[in-house]
């Protein structure tokens, strides 16, 4: 199932949001991904199992290893910035504890990851679509979403 701008507007019904794959390193996506949330002025928490931090523009966000570290798993829309065998296991947790909105950012999936993630959440942002030239993309589409859920 393809998204649409209904799509887009559903995830940012979200109150809360998580982005895996979350990073310091100014020039990975999951800085930029994680940096644009910041920047929006969304509650955020950054997902690095490798990381107890992310820093963004000088500050430092505590960063939980896990979406079982989440405290409201269930009302958090969940953004995805890793390689395709990492995102099939992130959305093998997130189905086990309840989220329903993901987005996967271009490069985070394969036909194997698309499949598990439409037949396990209500909402997937992931693929063809969008305006950018890869496919739904959170720093091309986002305030977008944001201005169509109220929230801009």
């Amino acid at each position: 199932m393809a998204a649409t701008d209904a799509t887009l507007r559903a995830f940012f019904q979200s109150s809360r949001y998580a982005v895996v794959g979350a990073s310091s390193n100014t020039q990975k996506f999951g800085h930029k991904v994680f940096a644009w949330y910041l920047n929006h002025d969304l509650p955020v928490t950054p997902v690095n199992p490798a990381s107890p931090s992310i820093d963004v523009a000088k500050q430092s966000y505590p960063a939980i290893k896990s979406l079982s570290a989440l405290d409201n798993p269930k009302e958090t829309g969940v953004s995805i910035i890793t390689p395709p065998p990492v995102t099939l296991k992130t959305l093998e947790e997130a189905k086990s504890l309840g989220i329903s909105s993901i987005w996967l950012q271009p490069g985070t999936f394969d036909d194997d990851v698309l499949k598990f993630a439409h037949d396990s959440f209500k909402v997937v942002l992931a693929g063809d679509g969008g305006w950018g030239s890869e496919g739904w993309c959170i720093l091309v589409d986002g305030e977008r979403g944001l201005r169509s859920a109220g929230k801009l």
